[in-house]
C-alpha cells in the first residue's frame, strides 16, 4: 500500500508539473504576442515620424507650432513607454526561460495565474506590490514634509 501511495503521489506531482509547464507555455505564448504587438506599433510610429517631415504643415504660427511640439512630446513619451514595456516582456521571457518566472522578487512565492495573466510581466505578487506601493507612498509624503519645512537634504 505504500508503494502504491508514492505512486499516487508521483502522478499527482507529474501532473501538477505538467498543468504548471502548461500554463507557462500559455503565458509565454502571451508575451510573445504582446512583444510582436507593441513592436509592430513602435515601429509604425517610428515610420509615421520618419514621413511627417518638420516642413509639412507650412508655416506655423507660435500656437500651431507649441500644439505640434506638444504633440510630438506626447508621441515620445508613448515611444518610451512600449519600449520600457518591450524591456520588461524581454525580461519575463527570460526568466521563462531561465525557470524563474511567476516567482515574486520580494517573497518568493507563486504570483497568482489570474496576476500573470493580466500583467504577464509581474516581478511580485499582489501583496509584495501592495506593499512597495504604500512605501513608496509613504516616502513621497514625508518628502513632501521635510522639503515643506524648508530643510535642505541635500547634506
Amino acid at each position: 500500500m505504500k508503494t502504491r501511495s508514492k505512486t499516487n503521489g508521483a502522478t499527482a506531482t507529474g501532473a501538477t508539473e505538467t498543468m504548471a509547464r502548461q500554463r507557462y507555455a500559455e503565458l509565454k505564448q502571451i508575451l510573445e504576442d504582446r512583444r510582436r504587438d507593441i513592436l509592430s506599433e513602435v515601429q509604425e510610429k517610428m515610420r509615421d515620424v520618419r514621413t511627417d517631415g518638420p516642413n509639412d504643415e507650412g508655416v506655423l504660427d507660435a500656437a500651431e507650432s507649441s500644439e505640434s511640439d506638444i504633440q510630438d512630446e506626447i508621441e515620445f513619451a508613448l515611444i518610451q513607454m512600449k519600449a520600457e514595456t518591450l524591456n520588461k516582456i524581454e525580461e519575463a521571457l527570460r526568466r521563462v526561460e531561465e525557470g524563474t518566472y511567476g516567482f515574486c522578487f520580494e517573497c518568493g512565492e507563486e504570483i497568482s495565474e489570474k496576476r500573470l495573466r493580466a500583467l504577464p510581466f509581474a516581478v511580485r505578487c499582489k501583496d509584495c506590490e501592495e506593499a512597495r506601493e504604500v512605501a513608496a507612498q509613504r516616502e513621497r509624503v514625508l518628502s513632501r514634509r521635510v522639503t515643506g519645512f524648508g530643510l535642505d537634504l541635500s547634506h
